[in-house]
């Protein structure tokens, strides 16, 4: 069965986070998942992050349209960013070897 979705990690730094936006941050805590509104962890000063979100893929979406829609899911959030780097997997080329008996 394959997934038609990309997951999608993003590294960057906060771009002049304020004390709002920490505490705003630190609300949205959680684990470290794969997720549609996507998720972060940060260093102990919220200035280096990480954000991981899964986002759909069409028939002949590529990395590119991946990192689009990852940049929307970031940009709703609120945050202010920057130095942005992406880490694209495309789960439609993942093959699942069967169990052998």
């Amino acid at each position: 069965m394959t997934q038609d979705l990309f997951r999608v990690i993003v590294r960057g730094k906060f771009d002049g986070l304020d004390d709002t936006g920490r505490a705003a941050l630190r609300a949205k805590g959680g684990d470290p998942l794969f997720s549609e509104e996507g998720t972060f962890t940060y260093d102990v000063n919220a200035t280096a992050f990480t954000f991981r979100c899964q986002v759909p893929a069409g028939p002949d979406d590529d990395e590119r349209v991946a990192r689009e829609r990852a940049t929307e899911a970031l940009r709703a959030h609120g945050l202010p960013y920057r130095d942005l780097n992406f880490a694209v997997t495309d789960l439609r080329t993942i093959r699942v070897r069967a169990k052998r008996r």
